[in-house]
């Protein structure tokens, strides 16, 4: 009986990371900068104290590119420990909004704790107070060309 292939056996894998550090989120924020998603794909559960994002990452990793168009991919973004989240520039009423992120950073507090910054193109942002810095990056979809079939510019 033969079995079907998964992504997971592809030469390139599903990036699946952690950050527990300033130096990790940097990383996190490299892999997840110019990722799209919309306003409805985020979520926080104050109960769990998790905040989620599912957002359509461009694969700066891709080590492809010269085979095939820029590629992007369902990744969750998830941070555990969040005490609250606020927001600033995001209109939530309106779901049909998509919102693209450009960087995650970290504000240090005392001890561990701090505040993680989600900082969105045009000048919206996302505030996590967070215990500690523990944050997971995980592709969950099969790769798929980007629809501009670009690779995402910046003005400098």
């Amino acid at each position: 009986m033969t079995e079907d292939a998964k992504f997971e056996d592809g030469r390139e894998k599903p990036l699946n990371i952690g950050a527990l550090d300033t130096d990790d989120l940097n990383i996190v924020s490299s892999l997840t900068q110019d990722a799209v998603f919309p306003i409805t794909e985020m979520k926080w559960d104050a109960k769990s104290r998790r905040f989620g994002l599912l957002l359509n990452r461009f694969r700066w990793e891709d080590a492809g590119k010269g085979r095939h168009a820029p590629e992007r991919v369902q990744s969750v973004l998830a941070f555990d420990y969040v005490q609250s989240v606020a927001s600033q520039g995001i209109d939530r009423s309106d779901k049909d909004t998509i919102l693209s992120l450009l960087s995650v950073t970290f504000e240090p507090g005392e001890d561990c704790a701090g505040d993680v910054i989600l900082t969105l193109a045009g000048d919206g942002g996302i505030r996590l107070r967070v215990e500690a810095i523990e944050a997971t990056l995980k592709d969950v979809t099969r790769p798929y060309t980007a629809p501009s079939k670009s690779v995402p510019k910046h003005d400098d």
